[in-house]
């Protein structure tokens, strides 16, 4: 998949979880079950990929609500694994 296709997807589970008003940091799994089914139907993803998917979103959602911080320098922070 190429990037744009994927930003799409994480646009969209983005656009979602502000509609819902979910917290950036949720973790309830029961919770985080309609956007993994979300990702799963639309996205035609397997279970795996879509948790992986609402991850990343929430990866992003962080990054960019972060205030003064260099992911480059501060990935690790995020659990981005880069650093």
């Amino acid at each position: 998949m190429d990037d744009e296709a994927r930003n799409f997807q994480i646009m969209e589970i983005a656009e979602l979880l502000a509609k819902d008003n979910i917290s950036i940091h949720e973790q309830d799994q029961k919770k985080l079950q309609k956007y993994y089914d979300f990702a799963q139907k639309e996205f035609h993803l397997n279970g795996d990929d879509s948790v992986q998917l609402v991850n990343e979103t929430f990866l992003y959602l962080t990054l960019k609500n972060a205030k003064d911080v260099d992911p480059l320098q501060d990935g690790d922070k995020f659990g981005a694994g880069f650093s």
